[in-house]
């Protein structure tokens, strides 16, 4: 899956992974390849980005919002 993280000063992430796990406001959840198109609100924690075995990343956000549609994770986060 390709993602992109974008905050309003600059561009977090920009690459593949394998899994992405988001902080919703009711809980956090998870995306992982081919899944159903999505909007979602964002609450405040952590994204953690799975790009392969033992390579992940977390990124610390206050809120934003994710569109997923056809393998591409678009996240605006504040």
């Amino acid at each position: 899956m390709n993602i992109e993280i974008i905050t309003p000063d600059k561009t977090l992430f920009e690459g593949t992974a394998t899994l992405v796990q988001l902080p919703g406001i009711d809980g956090s959840f998870e995306i992982l390849n081919n899944h159903a198109p999505l909007i979602s609100v964002l609450g405040k924690g952590k994204i953690k980005i799975e790009k392969g075995k033992n390579q992940i990343e977390f990124f610390e956000v206050n809120g934003g919002v994710v569109e997923v549609l056809k393998n591409k994770i678009l996240i605006l986060a504040e």
